[in-house]
């Protein structure tokens, strides 16, 4: 009889808290100052009033939350660009990448992306390469669904190299609520496609600039997740760039 039954395995407290790491995202350590001050303010307020105590919480909590970094698994199909961000496909056009990275003035494939303050805010690397150029520019806080948010606002720009020899442009451009665009890449690092570079905090934007014969994989007003969505088919040999 005892050898039909299925054996215990593992600790049940070691279980489950691992599938409590797994079930709640981490969290950036750019969020750690925010939610600590936030709970240093909860226990403050809790001092004077429960009902206080209770709001203080549940906005450390939104805190906490709009720092996650969940983990992703990128697709196993190479030759593809993924999204650098969650959100909403926003806008597909043609247009020049910004002036401040050098590249010639010719109109791309762009792909932005939406993040709304209830996506997951961090940035990651659309394909495995090498950092080539980063450059941050100074701008306004439109709205970032705006069209010309990508010409106007605060920005920060990033040149990459793929392992195929390809020009990608990934931009993270700060909105009406995002005040802080925090880039942890520089130039001459090798990063790996799905992997985190950088996070905007609060309401934001991400454009993706494709190489010339890149197949463009979404669709406007579609929903792309961070490292995981596939953009775009990138051409099967590099085109003349740079």
């Amino acid at each position: 009889m005892s050898g039909n039954r299925p054996e215990a395995t593992g600790n049940p407290l070691a279980h489950a808290v691992k599938l409590a790491r797994e079930t709640v995202p981490p969290m950036h350590p750019a969020g750690r100052p925010f939610v600590f001050g936030g709970l240093a303010a909860t226990l403050v307020l809790r001092r004077f009033s429960k009902r206080l105590g209770v709001v203080g919480a549940l906005a450390t909590a939104a805190t906490a939350a709009f720092f996650r970094e969940p983990k992703r698994v990128p697709p196993a199909q190479l030759g593809l660009a993924v999204a650098s961000a969650d959100g909403l496909v926003s806008l597909i056009e043609e247009a020049v990448p910004p002036p401040e990275l050098g590249l010639p003035a010719e109109p791309r494939t762009r792909v932005s992306v939406f993040l709304s303050v209830f996506d997951v805010h961090v940035q990651r690397i659309p394909a495995s390469g090498v950092i080539e150029r980063v450059a941050y520019r100074p701008g306004k806080f439109l709205s970032a669904d705006l069209d010309k948010a990508s010409e106007d606002n605060e920005r920060n720009s990033v040149l990459m190299r793929t392992e195929d020899g390809h020009e990608l442009v990934v931009v993270q451009i700060a909105g009406l609520v995002a005040r802080r665009i925090l880039c942890e890449i520089r130039e001459g690092d090798k990063v790996g496609v799905g992997s985190t570079y950088g996070i905007i905090r609060f309401g934001s934007r991400v454009d993706l600039y494709l190489p010339p014969g890149s197949k463009v994989l979404v669709s406007k007003g579609q929903r792309t997740i961070g490292g995981e969505t596939p953009i775009a088919e990138l051409p099967s040999a590099p085109h003349s760039e740079g």
